[in-house]
């Protein structure tokens, strides 16, 4: 069909860009050149990287490139089918037993994305006659997941757990009661109040669902995640976190019992119709797993790196809440400001995205910084001398 022929029938289109830029949501991607370092290139210039999910630098990792190839010598470049029609292979298996064990879990089931397991993974346990509580703050795949399946939604305020348990106690004659909740929240950076949801849970007979994207590898000990944090991984019936992020790769999981494993093999939709993963990206999560215990000092000099930033941004007059991971959220407000800081301090060689709504709520507005293991003491030094200087000519900062 030729672009004449949509002229009228998608003519909206232009007039939609042109809302989002008069109200400053207009977005756009940025080039990056070469690799996911705490140093890219962006536009042909070298640019300080402080906003990529590569929180432990594992992504580059000279051991998972390695991994990678060796795969595709031995199994190939794709996985060639969904794993229920020809795309099952002896690494995908692997990888579930290696994520089992890491996640204190009975069993583990692949995805391909965070996303697609949470669409899938809540469509698939709630239906109708059920409720699921959500946070208001979890992540667009868990609202998307509850919007798709048929069950009664119920939001609680943002770690409100008096507004929960009021909540849990008023649904009554529903068949399940499903408590959905981030692990670490990927905009404000903090951490669910995990020993109180599962008491809850416990008392209003609810299943818990965490979703460990932005903990897994990171936070707790050795890096397994909130609920290991707590010590809850038995009182946590379901754990869904991703490979992408502090472990360096791509795709997802979901951590559980065998009977949950079993019932997604069944009944879900994203794993049933979805190609598997290909074998380079296997063996690298199955690498990556064995560097959070062979290099331990990752997660001590990211911790190290997010204190430094984040205590620095507060010192030149920032909004800055106080730090519980490694996502710093720099609090401006104003949509048009936001993206306007942002742009100055990439001017300037750093890379903060600006954070808009419907990402975040009206008003609240922020840069969206997050560090990396590999992160110098210089590289920081120099993100800061940036910051001050556009806060300054913005007015942000005195």
């Amino acid at each position: 069909m030729s672009s004449t022929g949509n002229t009228f029938q998608l003519g909206f289109l232009s007039q939609e860009l042109d809302r989002l830029k008069g109200e400053g949501l207009y977005r756009s991607c940025y080039l990056i050149e070469g690799e996911q370092l705490p140093r890219v290139n962006m536009g042909g210039r070298p640019t300080i990287m402080l906003s990529s999910n590569n929180y432990l630098g594992l992504a580059t990792h000279p051991k998972l490139k390695e991994a990678a190839k060796q795969a595709i010598d031995l199994f190939g470049s794709g996985a060639s089918g969904s794993r229920l029609i020809s795309g099952n292979m002896e690494l995908h298996e692997r990888l579930e037993a290696r994520i089992a064990q890491f996640k204190g879990a009975e069993a583990a089931l692949v995805f391909n994305s965070g996303y697609t397991a949470n669409l899938g993974l809540i469509s698939s346990l709630a239906r109708a006659g059920d409720v699921v509580f959500s946070d208001e703050l979890n992540h667009a795949s868990i609202v998307d997941g509850c919007r798709l399946s048929k069950a009664q939604i119920k939001i609680y305020p943002h770690k409100d757990v008096a507004t929960l348990e009021a909540l849990l106690a008023s649904a009554t004659d529903v068949r399940r009661k499903l408590v959905v909740t981030d692990g670490v929240f990927s905009m404000d950076g903090d951490i669910a109040p995990l020993p109180d949801i599962t008491v809850l849970a416990r008392k209003y007979g609810a299943v818990v669902m965490v979703d460990d994207a932005h903990g897994t590898g990171v936070i707790g000990p050795d890096g397994r995640g909130v609920p290991s944090l707590f010590g809850l991984e038995d009182a946590v019936d379901i754990q869904m976190g991703t490979l992408s992020k502090a472990i360096g790769c791509f795709g997802a999981y979901v951590a559980g019992g065998r009977d949950l494993k079993e019932f997604l093999v069944n009944q879900c939709r994203p794993f049933i119709f979805t190609t598997a993963l290909p074998p380079s990206v296997i063996a690298s999560a199955l690498v990556a797993l064995d560097l959070l215990d062979e290099e331990p000092w990752r997660r001590e000099d990211l911790n190290a790196n997010a204190d430094f930033l984040s205590e620095g941004l507060r010192r030149l007059g920032y909004d800055v809440p106080s730090r519980e991971t490694q996502i710093i959220p720099v609090l401006i407000g104003d949509s048009g400001l936001t993206i306007r800081l942002s742009q100055e301090l990439l001017r300037r060689g750093v890379f903060a995205c600006g954070i808009r709504p419907p990402t975040v709520p009206e008003g609240k507005s922020r840069l969206r910084v997050t560090v990396m293991a590999t992160h110098t003491r210089d590289d920081l030094e120099d993100a800061l001398e940036a910051f001050a200087a556009a806060g300054k000519e913005l007015g942000i900062i005195g």
